[in-house]
């Protein structure tokens, strides 16, 4: 992608969370353990996954593609604050900026709708228990996978674009650690009026949509679990969503407040550091919270983890011998 021509502009400003530099090290220190165990947690949900034949369900399936998104998506943004903060450095090229943008956006909305597409896979395995196995089959749940890809990439495609048409000024400096979509905007020295209306439109349509979908699933759980007698089937119907429905509260959560902090304190700084909640924390924390609360993917790492040891110890052991 070239600069705009009408600018000549050809990079921005970072600003990052901090420019005290005595913050620098605990930032990059902070970071890079958060991306290395959001990186390493989703991975090992992904082999638990693949590995385990009892996990080679809708529900597990999915989750794997959700672990796959959230590496995407906290891939886009932390390795380059990491870079910058390690060569103290602040510039992102205007294509890097862009392309961040495409990448950031797609990840995002992906993972909405799997959310979205986990939460109808567990109002079929509760509310629609006999017909779960045959309306859930291989070929639906890769189209509800791909679908969501496609509108994701339509809205991504759409943002990047309609942010290319816009003319900067000579210098922009934008206070956050990546090029979000608001900020880029903002930024602009041309009218953007048509660029904030496709974009509120967009988080109405791609965040309103799902959310609704998820709203409805769960009101339907919900009825169908307190329609069960036993207190045991209850426990057991409630604790199939337990995790999923824990993710969803978070996501949703920390993008609402991020939302509401910005509305509320007009400070872009205080936006920035509330967006990584959402951004780096929550991909983060997935991976416990669908491992801690389930007993299929505990074993499923047990498995993989044994397997792993005594595949090592029989490499290991004609070497030993050897030396011996």
């Amino acid at each position: 992608m070239e600069a705009d021509n009408d600018t000549g502009i050809s990079e921005f400003l970072l600003l990052g969370l901090s420019e005290e530099p005595e913050l620098q090290p605990l930032l990059f220190g902070m970071f890079l353990s958060m991306y290395l165990i959001t990186v390493f947690g989703n991975l090992l949900i992904i082999l638990a996954v693949r590995s385990d034949p009892h996990l080679h369900t809708p529900m597990y399936f999915f989750l794997a593609n959700l672990s796959f998104v959230d590496i995407c998506f906290t891939s886009t943004t932390v390795p380059k604050m990491l870079l910058n903060i390690q060569t103290q450095g602040k510039v992102i090229t205007y294509a890097g900026c862009i392309t961040q943008i495409y990448f950031f956006l797609l990840f995002a909305d992906w993972d909405d709708f799997l959310l979205a597409v986990m939460a109808y896979d567990r109002f079929l395995a509760i509310c629609h228990p006999l017909r779960y196995t045959v309306i859930m089959d291989p070929w639906l749940c890769g189209l509800l996978v791909l679908v969501s890809w496609i509108m994701s990439t339509l809205n991504s495609l759409l943002q990047s674009l309609m942010v290319l048409r816009l003319s900067f000024c000579a210098e922009v400096e934008i206070p956050h650690f990546f090029c979000e979509l608001n900020q880029v905007v903002g930024h602009a020295c041309s009218d953007t009026f048509l660029n904030n209306i496709v974009i509120y439109f967009a988080a109405v349509l791609l965040g309103g949509a799902p959310l609704t979908g998820i709203i409805y699933s769960y009101s339907k759980i919900v009825s169908s679990i307190l329609r069960i007698s036993a207190a045991q089937g209850k426990y057991k119907a409630f604790s199939t969503c337990a995790s999923h429905l824990s993710v969803v509260s978070l996501f949703y959560g920390t993008s609402l407040g991020v939302y509401l902090s910005s509305a509320a304190n007009h400070s872009s700084y205080k936006s920035a550091v509330a967006s990584v909640m959402y951004t780096v924390v929550t991909p983060m924390l997935n991976p416990f919270i669908y491992s801690l609360r389930n007993r299929d993917i505990k074993r499923a790492l047990r498995g993989s983890l044994d397997g792993s040891l005594t595949r090592a110890s029989a490499v290991a052991a004609p070497a030993l011998g050897f030396l011996l």
